[in-house]
């Protein structure tokens, strides 16, 4: 009897023994850097269990042993903690150190950025091609209700969703500025001043220049001209869905659209584009000037006049610049 007491001790000593250093080799594993070579974005799932994420991982090179992942995290008690989403894992990151990642749930941050002066139909082309982001837009908002900038998002998140962000930074940034505005301005509403923004955007790119363009705009309705602006004939003839192809031509200008400003008075029904926050700005404080006048310089500006007469130089001198561009 003895005897047999004395194996059963030995046997669950020899059990412990191994037992103790299976632990201890598994241990290792889970905490030793893994066969990750260059750092890699994963994404997990919403609903995704212990033995999915293993898998993924496993199957993207982070871990080396689903079982040690599986493992370590049961013996730590985080298989509820682990979050979805996307997630940056460096290289040789070990399966502890994955896990970690998962838990504090901090995911990939991306970003998509909207030049200033597209319409809204462009934006949402973007929007469109834009990997990461889930769903369709139900309907392109108008133009001039986006506030185009850099926006950044989780892999998952809604094109609805920035959208609603993109029309709440403009109405917020609107709501600013409209308190804030020069007395005086021949602008009844709040949408005028976009409507005028979206001009001054498509009119000119150098960010100097905007308080000088919007400034001709405000004088010209101070006084009761037509605006006379290009970009306004390229929406009547695009409808805000792409850019014009050619350039215009003397017919173009003498169409009939609520947008031709070669042939209304005043401002067009509505925005051409959206406009940027500079272009807003300039906008409500426009340059302190008597200009009514401007034509291109040849060298990505514009030259600016008061007088017709002036500004018929400017326009013959910038001729003479394209016809030696072209070899004439």
């Amino acid at each position: 009897m003895k005897r047999l007491v004395f194996i059963a001790i030995a046997v669950i000593a020899a059990l412990g023994i191994a037992g103790g250093g299976v632990f201890i080799w598994g241990y290792g594993q889970f905490v030793q850097p893994g066969p990750l070579v260059a750092e890699r974005a994963v994404v997990i799932p919403k609903g995704s269990g212990l033995d999915d994420i293993s898998k993924i991982l496993l199957d993207a090179g982070i871990v080396a042993e689903a079982l040690v992942f599986r493992l370590g995290v049961r013996l730590r008690k985080d298989a509820g903690s682990l979050r979805a989403g996307e997630f940056a894992f460096p290289a040789h990151v070990s399966p502890m150190e994955a896990a970690e990642i998962l838990k504090a749930g901090k995911t990939v941050v991306r970003k998509v950025t909207f030049p200033e002066g597209l319409t809204s139909f462009e934006i949402v082309d973007i929007l469109n091609r834009t990997e990461g982001l889930t769903g369709d837009v139900a309907l392109i908002p108008g133009d001039g209700a986006l506030l185009p900038e850099t926006y950044h998002f989780s892999y998952g998140d809604s094109r609805e969703g920035l959208i609603e962000r993109m029309s709440l930074k403009m109405q917020e940034a609107l709501e600013t500025l409209w308190v804030e505005r020069d007395e005086d301005l021949p602008l009844k509403r709040m949408d005028d001043a976009v409507v005028l923004a979206s001009i001054v955007e498509k009119e000119t790119g150098l960010h100097a220049e905007r308080p000088l363009v919007a400034a001709i705009f405000i004088n010209r309705l101070r006084k009761g001209m037509r605006l006379q602006s290009d970009p306004t004939v390229v929406y009547a003839l695009t409808e805000g869905k792409g850019e014009l192809d050619r350039a215009l031509t003397r017919q173009d200008w003498k169409i009939e659209s609520p947008y031709n400003t070669y042939r209304i008075n005043g401002l067009p029904p509505g925005p051409i584009a959206n406009p940027g926050l500079a272009s807003l700005q300039a906008v409500f404080h426009p340059a302190k000037t008597k200009d009514l006048y401007f034509v291109a310089d040849g060298t990505g500006g514009h030259v600016f006049a008061e007088t017709l007469k002036e500004h018929n130089r400017n326009v013959a001198q910038w001729r003479r610049i394209k016809r030696l561009r072209n070899g004439k």
